[in-house]
């Protein structure tokens, strides 16, 4: 098992090398002059090649990508043109709003769409069953931002329940942590409880008709037994494996979330980014969602290990 974690983090590598040079491909290429952007629109030429020649934007190419390959090397992200600080300064303050966000949403897609298409194939072909598939399907048709925008009137402004928006640490209040993550949360995860509430019904069918759970059934077991101990553990390595998607799919939803409950995360951070042209924010922002998108993949190839002793690393 060691040997196979180190492979795959030494395999991880070149994926992220990778991706480096494609958003540094992305970024260059795009329009726009970060130079101008800051400098402003009354900035006369000379203080706009000024800018531009502080920033290093008028080298070639070729020095430019050496310059960003060696600063990745040195674990340096470079330095925000518009914040004036280093990006992996402003990274850190930010990510415990993403992951917040993200593992919250994670969690609730997990914990209701699994109870949801445990419930269904349970409850084959009964009004249990057609009700579980269809909240499953609201779930995948509705998108995250307009649930966000409801809950907001519904929860926030008519009811008074909960903040519009903002986040709290979870270290200053875990009450205030909830409260703030509660409707962003849902919003985010709303979408990916179906998908997993699917999966589940399947796989759990399928498994429900295999000769084990008979016998297990035929020695007088009680229900609950038989599904959490047989059934439900055998269920797993789908899920588990449609898991390392979602994250992905939950990190690139939360972008969206964070602009419309006003959450101070990466990806409000990102949006600005991209708006203001400031390159290196937008590339060390992709970069982390990669990095954390692959570490994810491999925490899943691990977890089969353990969920199916059939499944060995060699």
């Amino acid at each position: 098992m060691l040997r196979y974690l180190v492979y795959r983090l030494l395999s991880a590598i070149p994926v992220l090398v990778v991706v480096s040079l494609v958003t540094f491909l992305i970024i260059f290429l795009v329009p726009g002059d970060p130079a101008a952007e800051i400098a402003g629109p009354g900035a006369s030429g000379d203080e706009v090649r000024r800018i531009r020649t502080d920033l290093g934007l008028d080298r070639p190419f070729p020095e430019q990508m050496l310059a960003y390959y060696v600063r990745l090397f040195h674990g340096d992200l470079g330095r925000s043109i518009l914040l004036n600080r280093p990006v992996t300064d402003a990274m850190i303050e930010r990510a415990p709003v993403t992951l917040s966000l993200t593992a919250a949403g994670l969690f609730m897609s997990i914990f209701v769409g699994m109870t949801l298409g445990i419930l269904a194939a349970v409850r084959q072909n009964t009004i249990t069953d057609q009700t579980a598939m269809t909240i499953a399907l609201l779930g995948l048709s509705v998108p995250d931002f307009w649930v966000g925008l409801v809950m907001i009137y519904v929860f926030a402004v008519s009811l008074g329940w909960l903040p519009t928006g903002g986040f709290i640490p979870i270290d200053q209040s875990f009450t205030g942590w909830v409260r703030s993550m509660a409707m962003p949360a849902l919003a985010l995860g709303l979408t990916q409880t179906g998908l997993i509430a699917r999966i589940t019904r399947a796989t759990m069918l399928e498994v429900l008709r295999q000769d084990y759970v008979r016998t297990a059934r035929a020695k007088g077991m009680p229900e609950w037994i038989v599904i959490g101990r047989h059934a439900l553990a055998n269920t797993l390595i789908p899920v588990v494996t449609i898991i390392g998607l979602i994250v992905g799919i939950l990190l690139g939803g939360a972008v969206v979330v964070e602009q419309v409950f006003s959450l101070p995360g990466v990806g409000r951070l990102i949006i600005g980014a991209i708006l203001r042209r400031d390159f290196p924010v937008i590339q060390g922002g992709l970069l982390l969602t990669a990095s954390i998108f692959v570490l994810v993949n491999i925490v899943v190839d691990v977890l089969y290990a353990y969920l199916d002793p059939r499944v060995r690393y060699d």
